[in-house]
């Protein structure tokens, strides 16, 4: 029994093995899963931010902020923000607002947020 977690632990490649634990703490801190979130609803997501940008919409600068959980990616967009203190590619956050879809990528406009 001991060898085949061995033997399985090592055959992992690390992008494996980060999703896995990127799951567990998605799971720990109870939020949906990206996969189970449905457009226009009020949901609780979360993962680790991926990429930030900043980009004008109306003539204002938004801030997109890219968490992914392993599986799929959702956008938090910060409208009027150039940045949020603490919010740096790696760092894990919970994100809670309404999903919309913009061709193929999910939004959350102003969501509340908990970094981790």
């Amino acid at each position: 029994m001991a060898l085949r977690k061995f033997v399985s632990k090592i055959s992992k490649s690390n992008e494996d093995v980060d999703r896995e634990k990127l799951a567990a703490f998605c799971g720990g801190i109870g939020v949906t899963p990206i996969a189970d979130v449905h457009e226009r609803e009020q949901v609780r997501t979360g993962g680790e931010i991926g990429a930030l940008r900043i980009v004008p919409r109306s003539g204002a600068p938004a801030l997109e902020v890219i968490v992914s959980d392993g599986k799929l990616n959702l956008t938090a967009v910060f409208l009027g923000r150039r940045k949020i203190r603490g919010m740096t590619p790696g760092r894990k956050v919970a994100v809670e607002g309404t999903v919309l879809r913009d061709g193929n990528r999910l939004l959350m406009l102003n969501p509340s947020y908990e970094l981790y």
